[in-house]
């Protein structure tokens, strides 16, 4: 396959591929089970996510990026390969041109290591991405205009905030909490108010279902299963929306604090185009119910989804690859 360019959105949740042309090729979850007796890798991607908690002691599901960032270098080189070869085919004429978008705050030594692990799974040549970056080129956003835009992109791992004008970040912050830290927070709730025990992929199961970032007028129920921390046994209970706006407080006031300082440390040229514009939001975890409301609530800024929003990282990678030189100026590193 002539394949030669691939942009990737390595996530802390989950990892997508975009192939110019072809658009997103694979959206799957950035976990890999490795056997602990060799530590060869078992399996990547859905097929370890369904390990994660029912693995033997043999067998470790593990997720090599922790807050946006490599963890574990060896497993995510072994991932980055394989999601590699599964876009494209491991049998190829030519090695490909791959894009990665990294977190905001992103430091030198971690930029390396995501460059060296691109290039060790097989890509001719590595660029980096600000995920800002890539999540307003991803939402079309006309980042080269002499004027103020705001993104706020919420993955898994981190909620990226920035002010980007003339193609380059004015203002911007990352907050180490999102997804996956709203996860935790409806665990401990749960455990706290319920006395029930439940795992990772329940407490998303909750956040997906009837999740929510301000009281709904209807309120959302589910039922749940877990375990009872008084008796030791399997126990069902009725949990509902208003649970996780309560459980997740904290986290929401971590990041709208984080926005606020944002837009305080933003010149007032570009403050005004940003009350004109709006704030776009983007990543998995912008579409919890109301996380648009909530910020227009408490910034007095008018705020909105982007089309398909946890898309748009992946999407603005393949672009920015695809128009390489014209993004130049936004592009952290190559090599």
């Amino acid at each position: 396959m002539f394949i030669k360019k691939i942009g990737i959105d390595l996530g802390t949740a989950t990892t997508e591929v975009f192939i110019p042309k072809k658009g997103i090729v694979l959206i799957e979850p950035s976990v890999v089970a490795i056997s602990t007796i060799d530590k060869n890798v078992l399996a990547v991607g859905d097929e370890a996510k369904d390990m994660i908690g029912r693995t033997p002691d043999t067998i470790v599901a593990r997720k090599p990026l922790k807050d946006g960032v490599i963890a574990d270098y060896k497993t995510t080189e072994a991932m980055l390969k394989y999601y590699i070869n599964k876009a494209i085919g491991s049998f190829r004429i030519l090695r490909p041109e791959v894009m990665v978008a990294v977190p905001g705050g992103i430091t030198s030594t971690e930029k390396r290591a995501v460059i060296d692990a691109t290039m060790a799974a097989g890509a001719k040549a590595a660029y980096i991405i600000k995920e800002p970056i890539a999540a307003a080129i991803g939402a079309n956003i006309p980042i080269a205009s002499a004027s103020g835009h705001m993104i706020i992109d919420m993955g898994g791992g981190t909620a990226e905030i920035a002010v980007i004008s003339l193609g380059g970040i004015v203002s911007s912050t990352s907050v180490r909490v999102a997804g996956n830290k709203f996860d935790q927070a409806i665990i401990r709730y749960i455990r706290k108010k319920y006395n029930l025990a439940i795992g990772e992929r329940t407490a998303e199961q909750v956040k997906i279902k009837v999740g929510a970032a301000l009281p709904l007028e209807k309120k959302l129920t589910m039922e749940i299963r877990g375990r009872d921390m008084l008796s030791g046994l399997p126990k069902t209970i009725t949990v509902s929306s208003d649970d996780v706006v309560e459980a997740i407080q904290n986290e929401l006031n971590e990041i709208i604090n984080a926005i606020k300082s944002v837009l305080f440390e933003t010149p007032p040229e570009l403050s005004a185009d940003v009350m004109d514009k709006g704030i776009v939001l983007a990543g998995g975890s912008s579409q919890l119910r109301l996380m648009d409301k909530l910020i227009t609530k408490e910034t007095g800024v008018s705020t909105y989804l982007a089309d398909e929003p946890s898309l748009c990282v992946a999407k603005g990678t393949g672009l920015a690859l695809e128009n390489l030189e014209y993004y130049k100026k936004s592009i952290l590193a190559l090599k």
